[in-house]
Parts: structure tokens; sequence; C-alpha cells
């Protein structure tokens, strides 16, 4: 499937405050996500207490070992809603 990527303001204002390591690092994972968010190296899964909330699927993909990006798709686009440390699920 061809995915179109979008990413929400939230997501961009928290990336940006990542450190530079942090940045190239997400960035690396990024070329990953935009394969397949599903890729095995990104362990996705999904985050239930999200998903219950919101009334859709929402996963989480590792960036790091303490770094998150949550998203969902809805059709072919995957929605980026946020990235940080485990309290994103909150």
């Amino acid at each position: 499937m061809i995915y179109i990527f979008k990413a929400s303001k939230t997501f961009w204002r928290k990336f940006n405050k990542l450190s530079t390591e942090e940045k190239a690092i997400a960035k690396e994972k990024y070329s990953i996500f935009q394969k397949n968010p599903f890729d095995y190296r990104l362990g996705t899964h999904k985050i239930n207490i999200l998903s219950a909330r919101a009334k859709r699927t929402i996963y989480s993909a590792e960036v790091a070992q303490d770094l998150r990006a949550v998203f969902y798709i809805e059709h072919n686009v995957v929605f980026t809603l946020d990235i940080g440390n485990h309290n994103i699920y909150k």
C-alpha cells in the first residue's frame, strides 16, 4: 500500500524540542516508517487506552529506548499525533 504521511502541530512542536541526537534517530527511523509503519524494527503496537478514548486504533512506534511516536491510519493516510516518552499515552 502507498501511504500519505501527515503530522499534527503537536507532533512538530514536540519534535522541534528534541535533542539533536534524538532528532537524528527519529529521522533515521522515519525512513523505515515511510516504507512500512509496521516494520518489526519499529516495534509498532496498538495502544488500547488511547484507542478506546479516540474511538479508532492508535498505534505507537518505538523511535528510541524512551521515545515513541503515536499515530493512526485512516484509509491510506498515516497521521502522526505525538512524539515523546511514555507520558504521551496519558
